[in-house]
């Protein structure tokens, strides 16, 4: 590894407050999946949930909330950084008010996607039913801050929208809604590119403006994936890799057109594949000694339910591990994506 590498593996570390000045932004709004969901899943009839030990162990008091880490997502620790509060909250959590939504909101639900038929999988927040949400919010806070008040926070809020890796490992690889028979897997990007397009035009339409769109990462090294092809002795699944490869270039020539065509929209696109890599291949800088198991449990498909307190085997210090439990990211691994949101992404915006 080059020593300018190096540097910069070692500043991405860095806690992301002391990076970025206080915040000219008003607001930090979230749509997605279980990568950024703070708990919105808490309130719906779903077995996806994470609102229980040792979940949030690392969280702010210790409190589990339906996060599905052991401590903040990246969406919390860049809210953090822009001089925020340090964890966004999830707009079904009857705990929060429109007094807390105004400086920021999650809309996001885990295991839902692009795709509609993604959300039945585990009867789960659908893509569109966020948006519906997102309605509601601008509703509650125009009454709350006036008219005026909320446009401005609307249009200047930066969305984070981290979405698509359910589309692929839980429903066209699991042969549940039938979109294997339906498309082929280049259609089916190309389907889900439809899909993001009317999304992204939806918001925009409602007053979003400063968007990071993240990409997918490895899906094919997460410990379930890894976990079942044995007959690569627990490689990472080159096939799903390239499939986010794919997507990825899809995405960001959609972002470069719906950027160019839409005025006044700054729609950017957040590399997250290249750097996941990165730390699995080259854990030592991180500080990073498990790159191929998650904390929780044996490591290798515990997550939701099968994740907790009554499994002994479930690590001492997460921050050895690039995974929490079978599926999602360490808080240690979430800081470096907060960090690199910041510095791509976003950094236009702050």
């Amino acid at each position: 590894m080059s020593p300018h590498l190096l540097l910069l593996l070692l500043l991405l570390l860095l806690s992301v407050s002391s990076l970025v000045p206080a915040a000219r932004i008003p607001a930090v709004i979230v749509f997605g999946d279980s990568t950024v969901d703070s708990g919105n899943n808490n309130q719906i009839a779903t077995v996806l949930k994470s609102n229980f030990h040792p979940y949030g162990r690392d969280f702010i008091g210790g409190r589990p909330t339906g996060r599905f880490c052991n401590g903040r997502l990246p969406t919390d620790l860049i809210s953090e950084a822009l001089g925020l509060p340090p964890s966004v909250p999830a707009y079904l959590d009857p705990a929060y008010s429109i007094r807390d939504f105004a400086h920021g909101v999650c809309f996001a639900s885990a295991g839902t996607g692009l795709d509609n038929a993604t959300s039945d999988v585990l009867n789960v927040i659908p893509l569109w039913k966020e948006v519906e949400y997102f309605k509601d919010y601008q509703k509650k806070l125009r009454r709350y801050v006036g008219r005026a008040k909320a446009k401005y926070i609307v249009n200047e809020a930066v969305y984070i929208i981290s979405i698509g890796t359910n589309d692929f490992l839980e429903n066209y690889y699991s042969l549940v809604t039938g979109r294997f028979g339906q498309f082929s897997i280049g259609e089916f990007e190309d389907f889900l590119m439809d899909r993001a397009a009317e999304f992204l035009t939806r918001i925009y339409n409602l007053g979003a403006r400063k968007i990071s769109f993240a990409g997918l990462s490895a899906i094919g090294c997460v410990p379930l994936e890894r976990s079942t092809n044995i007959q690569q002795g627990g490689a990472c699944v080159e096939k799903y890799n390239k499939v986010a490869r794919d997507f990825n270039a899809k995405l960001q020539a959609l972002i470069g057109r719906l950027d160019a065509s839409l005025p006044g929209f700054k729609l950017r696109y957040l590399a997250t594949y290249d750097t996941l890599l990165e730390i699995i291949q080259n854990p030592s800088p991180y500080g990073i000694e498990n790159v191929e198991d998650g904390c929780c449990g044996s490591g290798k498909f515990e997550m939701g339910y099968l994740c907790n307190d009554l499994d002994p085997q479930t690590c001492q210090d997460a921050e050895k591990y690039v995974f929490w439990d079978a599926f999602h990211p360490t808080e240690k691994v979430n800081r470096v994506m907060a960090n690199l949101t910041l510095r791509t992404s976003l950094s236009e915006f702050v």
